[in-house]
């Protein structure tokens, strides 16, 4: 390819808009990409803990020592152990007020492990959407880009006395550049947004499930 044709020299003879374009794209790459490190690292940890806690869990022989044992770590809690935290203290808060019956001390319990499960899911799916936005909206404003730069070439012709390829062709290869961008941006974005949000609803699941079966042994524990 001759040398003036190259990427860097396309980008740099494009007129203001399409730079703006260009740069604004560039941004929202760096953004996606920022966003997909942070939220691999946050579900992986998510799907780590929960492991973790799901081996402390049914390996425990006294859940209110497990419970006791968990309030006094320093760090603070996350996924399983919220949900844990958060049934078996309105279960024990429940339980020991008198006149109560079981079935509404165990509703209790549910209701709470429903509301850290909605917790939980919120803090999973933080920022999220803003890779979908990302992966719909960068196409359309690269083509943007394409469109005023292919305007522009044109509007250049009429001004010509002949009108060639050699004349038009380094003007829409520039406004090509934009769209080209636009989709750098928008694939990954899209991948990933498909894959965390398949994995979220994994862990969301899981913890729900988790939710169910403690749950049952509340209620084993409520009419014993």
């Amino acid at each position: 390819m001759h040398s003036d044709m190259s990427i860097a020299s396309l980008i740099m003879g494009a007129s203001l808009l399409v730079k703006l374009v260009m740069l604004c794209l560039l941004l929202a790459s760096v953004a996606s990409w920022a966003q997909v490190i942070r939220k691999r690292r946050e579900l992986l940890e998510a799907k780590r803990t929960a492991k973790l806690f799901e081996d402390q869990f049914w390996s425990a022989e006294d859940l209110t020592a497990l419970f006791n044992r968990i309030s006094m770590q320093r760090h603070a809690a996350d996924g399983l152990q919220r949900i844990f935290e958060a049934g078996f203290k309105e279960f024990a808060r429940l339980l020991k007020r008198e006149g109560i019956p079981p079935e509404m001390v165990l509703e209790g319990s549910q209701r709470a492990m429903r509301i850290a499960v909605s917790r939980e899911l919120e803090e999973l799916e933080a920022n999220l959407p803003m890779l979908a936005t990302i992966g719909s909206v960068s196409p359309y404003i690269g083509l943007f880009g394409t469109v005023w730069g292919i305007m522009n070439s044109f509007r250049g012709l009429s001004n010509a006395g002949q009108a060639t390829l050699a004349m038009v062709a380094p003007g829409i290869s520039e406004a090509l550049v934009a769209t080209a961008m636009g989709l750098f941006a928008a694939i990954p974005a899209v991948i990933f947004y498909n894959r965390f949000a398949a994995e979220i609803d994994r862990l969301t699941t899981r913890y729900e499930t988790f939710a169910e079966e403690f749950a049952a042994i509340l209620q084993r524990q409520v009419h014993s």
